[in-house]
């Protein structure tokens, strides 16, 4: 049973909010309870009405322009491209799910699987992506014969208009409810988007970690992410022009507003120089310590990541922190050496921008160490990335290091969350485990969406014997 807050828990401003976001969620429920039972090809024509929504060229290209214009965050020529990836891929992954009715039978077992709707959806989604993770969410939604409210970021609040107004057009022509997909009405606020987790059947959240905080712990089943703070590690095996292309490729796209963006590499001293030339190479500029220092107090205020620099260009960032000459030579990242980790040494953490930390290890295992410690601060349960030959050392750091994933010699940034060339779902939503504080550790996706009822008919009965059961321990260690 969802935890609400009565009329005399609330003061009347509150009041007036819980009444609001109660009429929004008792259309969507109304809406709901016909949807979910409209069968598998209603379902998957919702889903691919919304997917059209973002996937139509001049569409993208709206959203992703007023994204930009509007939260000030990433750039243009990057959202298209997310827009279009992250939703195809989507599609992809859903293509001839079933998520509705009998989706499984085992006879061995004498179970029958019925996929169930979880009902009204609650997605709350970042201005760092105010369309794609959306368009997500929706999608996933519909597909599970949900209906979905959107609490979008207040800057992202119009991308998010835009965007709703784009897959109403396109639900209608299926012949279905644009009550199925609402949203929070500008401006959002923190009391209307609790309100929205308290009266909802289910929270997926993606943001910032007082959101997801805030989901948790709103009385109604929930799914959030952990911070980003990914290091990769390079080691004397890799190939390094292609490990810093890809290096530079991730740091760089949509200007780091991705929590799987790289915000620190950490490279084997056999290679240091070498990788450092080569990541030159690829766009980045090494700044020396008095320029590090003027750009940590440009980034950090009051030990805080001061926003004037999260996702913009590396050359917005130089000029920002007062480094002209560094502007002037038009990186496309930015790299500081660092040694330490913590909040005593913020480029240990999470940037949101173009900016690289570099750390230097003496072989693997201290390069592993070194991530250990800059999960310790920030990060811990989202994933790493390694860049080198030796398969063994990627399954060594999946044993060891709190992390969900292991990408390996790929971009990390369009690799995490999916990709055409690797094997895991698409989602800008990445569970982080419990090292995260998270209650999964998957890339979100449709499966979150969805109730699983299971009939369970008799089968012939077969008790084992206890030493059947427990023979290799008797035997190793006695009775």
């Amino acid at each position: 049973m969802n935890v609400r807050a009565t009329a005399a828990e609330v003061g009347p401003g509150d009041a007036e909010t819980e009444r609001s976001v109660a009429q929004l969620v008792a259309k969507a429920r109304a809406a709901q309870q016909a949807f979910e039972h409209a069968g598998q090809a209603t379902l998957d024509a919702a889903a691919s009405a919304a997917a059209w929504a973002i996937l139509e060229p001049a569409r993208n290209r709206q959203l992703a322009e007023l994204a930009v214009r509007d939260t000030g965050l990433g750039n243009v020529a990057d959202k298209v491209v997310k827009n279009h990836r992250k939703t195809l891929g989507l599609l992809r992954d859903l293509h001839g799910q079933k998520t509705c009715g009998v989706i499984a039978r085992d006879s061995a077992k004498g179970i029958v699987e019925i996929a169930r709707a979880a009902g009204v959806v609650a997605a709350v989604t970042p201005s760092t992506n105010p369309s794609a993770t959306p368009a997500n969410k929706i999608i996933n939604a519909l597909k599970c014969g949900n209906a979905v409210i959107v609490a979008p970021s207040p800057k992202g609040h119009s991308a998010c208009a835009m965007l709703l107004g784009f897959v109403h057009e396109q639900v209608t022509k299926v012949g279905l409810s644009t009550d199925l997909v609402q949203m929070l009405p500008s401006p959002v606020t923190k009391a209307a988007t609790a309100a929205l987790m308290r009266a909802a059947d289910l929270v997926v959240a993606t943001g910032s970690q007082a959101n997801v905080r805030m989901a948790y712990t709103s009385g109604t089943p929930a799914f959030g992410v952990g911070a980003g703070n990914v290091a990769s590690i390079v080691t004397a095996t890799a190939s390094l022009a292609e490990a810093a292309r890809r290096i530079a490729a991730s740091k760089t796209f949509d200007y780091a507003t991705s929590c799987s963006s790289e915000n620190s590499v950490v490279i084997e001293d056999a290679v240091y120089d070498a990788m450092l030339a080569a990541l030159a190479e690829a766009g980045g500029v090494l700044l020396d310590p008095s320029q590090k220092e003027r750009l940590q107090q440009a980034m950090w205020q009051d030990g805080k990541l001061s926003s004037r620099c999260t996702a913009q260009s590396a050359p917005t960032i130089a000029r920002i922190a007062g480094l002209d000459d560094i502007a002037a030579r038009e990186p496309a990242f930015l790299m500081v050496e660092e040694t330490g980790f913590g909040a005593d040494h913020p480029f240990s953490g999470e940037k949101l921008s173009p900016v690289l930390t570099v750390y230097r290890a003496c072989d693997f295992d201290d390069a592993a160490g070194m991530v250990r410690r800059i999960y310790a601060y920030m990060g811990a349960g989202h994933s790493v990335g390694l860049h080198g030959s030796d398969e063994a050392q990627a399954v060594e750091l999946g044993l060891t290091l709190p992390v969900a994933r292991v990408i390996v010699n790929q971009a990390h940034c369009t690799a995490t969350g999916g990709n055409f060339d690797n094997g895991l779902p698409f989602s800008l939503s990445m569970g982080c485990g419990t090292w995260g504080r998270n209650n999964f550790s998957d890339n979100l996706g449709f499966r979150q969406y969805l109730n699983i009822t299971r009939v369970a008919y008799p089968i012939d009965g077969r008790v084992p014997e206890v030493d059947e059961l427990l023979g290799d321990f008797f035997g190793s260690y006695g009775r």
